[in-house]
């Protein structure tokens, strides 16, 4: 059966309109590789986000760490659990007059005084007598300390051993735009970190007993003759360092909505991997390995595996070592003659 010449045309009509709308159609629809492209870029801006959150808590409690090895030369390996004892006075008091803004304000207060009376007493009575013996003596108090406060925590009545939901703030996320988000616990978190390390820097670098320390971290026996209370300047470094740990320990827990005795090993164990990362005894050193091994935490979760995050952070510490020893911001040990 023929067909009629309209019909001829009518097809060829269409033949010739149907290219045309496939490339049209190309050009309008996205390819599916650059959506997956696009996809990959916001979870890794969404993880970026995530991990100078989580890095912030890093770099606070690392600071405490090289403070006092900048001091003593001393590893206080209890300095984590201090975290613990911040965010339980924080979870008592927010248990008691609500997670509002004042409340979190006195909490904040509270536990900041409480883990600098517990740094002040750990540096009296456990640490100074030991200040001329070898390092091994104080290396293995400082663990005795540690499991102290932990198995302390746990057989007294109003604490024990099990785990409490912390009563921070309600979370909510805030909208960046493009998929992004924020909780404004992250919020928190992130504001707060870099206040105190402002506030650290400022001590440090601009106050009088900042320069003592600084003096007495160059040479202990001249900073003594020159007026400089060497123990009254390395009590005051515990307590600067506890105060820090006690904000670390109330955003942690605030982040993540949980107390437990042992919380604070993990972060403490991460936070001197990120000291030692950043250079020991150096305060922007802490800082920086704070945040890199936060966001490479965060990162891993993300494109790898969850499985792996805990890993990658000792991963990361042994290459850095390998390449420069002293770390990213270290310097090498001055030899006196």
């Amino acid at each position: 059966m023929k067909s009629s010449p309209q019909e001829g045309s009518l097809k060829n009509l269409v033949a010739s309109f149907v290219p045309d709308v496939a490339s049209s159609m190309a050009v309008c629809l996205p390819s599916r590789n650059s959506l997956k492209d696009e996809r990959k870029t916001m979870i890794f801006l969404q993880q970026l986000i995530n991990g100078v959150s989580l890095g912030s808590i890093y770099a606070l409690i690392a600071l405490g760490y090289t403070m006092v090895y900048g001091i003593v030369l001393l590893i206080n390996f209890a300095h984590g659990d201090l975290l613990m004892v911040g965010a339980y006075v924080g979870f008592f008091v927010l248990s008691a007059i609500g997670a509002g803004p004042a409340g979190m304000l006195f909490a904040f207060v509270l536990a900041m005084i409480s883990c600098a009376v517990f740094g002040l007493s750990m540096e009296r009575f456990a640490y100074r007598p030991l200040r001329q013996a070898p390092r091994l003596n104080a290396l293995i108090t400082a663990i005795a300390v540690s499991l102290l406060l932990q198995n302390g925590a746990r057989v007294l009545p109003f604490i024990g051993a099990s785990p409490r939901t912390f009563p921070g703030p309600t979370m909510f996320s805030i909208q960046l735009g493009g998929g992004l988000q924020i909780s404004n616990i992250q919020l928190i978190v992130i504001v707060v970190s870099a206040l105190l390390m402002l506030a650290l820097n400022y001590i440090v670098s601009y106050t009088k007993q900042g320069k003592a320390m600084r003096a007495v971290s160059f040479d202990k026996e001249a900073a003594s003759l020159m007026g400089i209370s060497v123990n009254g300047i390395i009590a005051f470094t515990f307590a600067i360092g506890s105060v820090l740990a006690a904000a670390g320990g109330i955003l942690f827990a605030s982040a993540y909505p949980q107390v437990t005795p042992t919380m604070g090993m993990m972060p403490g164990l991460k936070a001197f991997v990120a000291a030692i990362l950043g250079g020991i005894g150096s305060i922007p050193g802490a800082m920086l390995g704070g945040y890199i091994l936060g966001i490479a935490e965060t990162l891993t979760r993300g494109f790898i595996s969850t499985q792996y995050a805990d890993a990658i952070s000792f991963a990361i510490l042994i290459i850095v070592l390998l390449i420069k020893p002293t770390g990213l911001l270290g310097k090498k040990p001055r030899v006196k003659v």
